[in-house]
């Protein structure tokens, strides 16, 4: 099957909001009321019900003029998952053929651990299923054909879906034409560092994703590498030990018997 991805152009991201409204109406999340805190933007952060935020940045310019980034901000579905890496409880996190990472909330135990291991720190903890959220990139609707409910909603077509090599090169096409109009610092984010994302941007400025909200240069926690790899060898390998030697022990010297352990 395909690999699929969203391309986000926020360079044609008017902030309307659209993808909000259609993510949670499609996901049949309540539509929560936030706070006015200075700021445009709906709430301050991804929440477990509320998968798909745009962020703005007020960006002040050495000349002292000002500038919105906005970008539309979700589960990036890397391609190297540390969620995926660090989930203990086998198939509560998973990856589908088509490359969407999405959770099976039956299995899900509510560790965090997929929490602590997301660079882009996107998954949310419900505080009273004790269930991890996020963005599924609309599983239900690309499992038939469809594209995600965000990218029907926008207005702009800042939003695209379709295979994933497709979009890359769409992005890169696009980003040479921004250079090319003047953009110098254009660029795509399909940050390497996580074997790349299934989530892809056109930046403005791609110097400074931090602008538009994205972390500079995301990895999988190095922890979290070293505990789901040598250090879970070494505690299944000392499990297993641990069995072994019960057991020659039992054949070499028997059974203890109650006169045995009284004298």
């Amino acid at each position: 099957m395909v690999t699929v991805a969203k391309l986000i152009d926020t360079t044609t991201c008017i902030g309307c909001k659209a993808c909000e409204a259609a993510c949670q109406e499609w996901q049949d999340q309540p539509f929560p009321v936030g706070t006015y805190d200075g700021t445009y933007q709906t709430f301050p952060d991804v929440r477990h019900d509320f998968w798909n935020l745009i962020k703005f940045n007020e960006i002040e310019h050495a000349d002292g003029g000002l500038s919105w980034h906005m970008a539309k901000f979700q589960c990036m579905h890397c391609v190297d998952a540390g969620c995926i890496t660090a989930c203990p409880a086998p198939g509560a996190i998973f990856r589908r053929d088509n490359g969407t990472v999405d959770f099976d909330h039956d299995k899900c135990i509510g560790c965090g651990y997929c929490i602590t291991a997301c660079p882009f720190d996107v998954p949310r903890l419900n505080p009273i299923t004790q269930k991890v959220y996020k963005c599924n990139l609309c599983s239900d609707r690309t499992a038939v054909g469809l594209e995600p409910a965000c990218i029907k909603a926008c207005p702009t077509n800042c939003l695209t879906f379709g295979a994933r090599d497709d979009l890359v090169q769409i992005a890169t096409d696009r980003a040479r034409t921004l250079r090319e109009d003047g953009k110098a610092s254009a660029g795509v984010y399909n940050p390497a560092g996580v074997g790349g994302t299934n989530v892809i941007y056109v930046l403005e400025d791609a110097a400074h994703p931090e602008d538009y909200g994205l972390p500079n240069d995301p990895t999988v926690p190095w922890t979290v590498r070293v505990w789901q790899g040598p250090l879970k060898w070494l505690g299944n390998a000392a499990l297993v030990g641990g069995i072994l030697g019960t057991f020659f022990h039992y054949i070499r010297f028997g059974p203890r018997h109650a006169d045995e352990e009284s004298s």
